[in-house]
This record gives structure tokens, C-alpha cells and sequence, in this order.
């Protein structure tokens, strides 16, 4: 009988902590960054599936949704800033290739990106003579 007391106050005390986590739980917030070699729908949609893994299939997932801006080159992402910061998504773009804001992207990485993706100094972006898969109502 004194076990099955114990079990019951056991079980409500995690019920109550699971519950104030839930209540004192930040707010979603956006933030703007920007990646200035994302130029297509190419490096779109490498970054999109990168990005993907990272929001995680769960509840406890840090990133909750995201938009890629080709034209201003920027990623608009919505986080829970209790469960990450927007340094470690800035590191996580930079693990997937890509300059994020001021961090570099990461040399292995940034290595097997196709030419269009590569910084623009480097000689990335839209090849000469080959479209930048961009459909022609969306160009500039």
C-alpha cells in the first residue's frame, strides 16, 4: 500500500513539471540572417534540407519554421529561444556550406557546394551560359 502511495505522489510531481515547463516556455521569436551565396534554387534547396533536419520531428524541435528569400539572399527563421540561440543556427547554416551573418562557412562543407553556390568572389554564383535554375517569372 505504502508503494503504490509513493508511485501516485511520484506521478503527480512529474505531472507538475512537465506542466510549469510548459509554462514558463519563451515565446517563438524571428530573426533575419543572411547568407549572401544563396543565389538558386539549388543552394535553396540544400540549405532547406539541412534546415529541415535541424527543426527535428518533435515538440522539443528549437526551430519551428523558416522562409529562404533568394533575391535578399537571406534566411527568415522562427526559433524557441529557451531551446536554442540564434548563434547556433548562424553555425549550423556555416555546417551546411553556407556564410551565415558574420560566421564563415565551414571549410569541408563549403568544399563539396556546387560552383553556383560558392561565394561570388570565388567565382560562385550564376554560371556563364547556364541558367541559375531560377524560374524565368521569378528572375529580376
Amino acid at each position: 500500500m505504502f508503494m503504490k502511495h509513493v508511485i501516485f505522489i511520484a506521478i503527480i510531481i512529474a505531472f507538475a513539471v512537465k506542466l510549469n515547463a510548459q509554462v514558463t516556455q519563451q515565446k517563438p521569436v524571428w530573426a533575419v540572417i543572411s547568407v549572401p551565396q544563396m543565389k538558386c534554387w539549388e543552394c535553396k534547396e540544400r540549405l532547406t534540407k539541412f534546415l529541415i533536419k535541424e527543426t527535428g520531428p518533435n515538440d522539443e524541435a528549437a526551430i519551428l519554421q523558416f522562409t529562404i528569400n533568394l533575391f535578399n539572399a537571406t534566411v527568415r527563421i522562427q526559433y524557441i529561444p529557451d531551446r536554442t540561440t540564434l548563434d547556433y543556427i548562424r553555425t549550423e547554416i556555416a555546417n551546411a556550406g553556407y556564410d551565415a551573418d558574420s560566421i564563415k562557412a565551414t571549410e569541408d562543407s563549403y568544399k563539396v557546394l556546387p560552383p553556383a553556390c560558392k561565394r561570388k568572389d570565388e567565382g560562385g554564383g550564376p554560371q556563364k551560359g547556364k541558367p541559375c535554375n531560377v524560374p524565368t517569372d521569378q528572375r529580376r
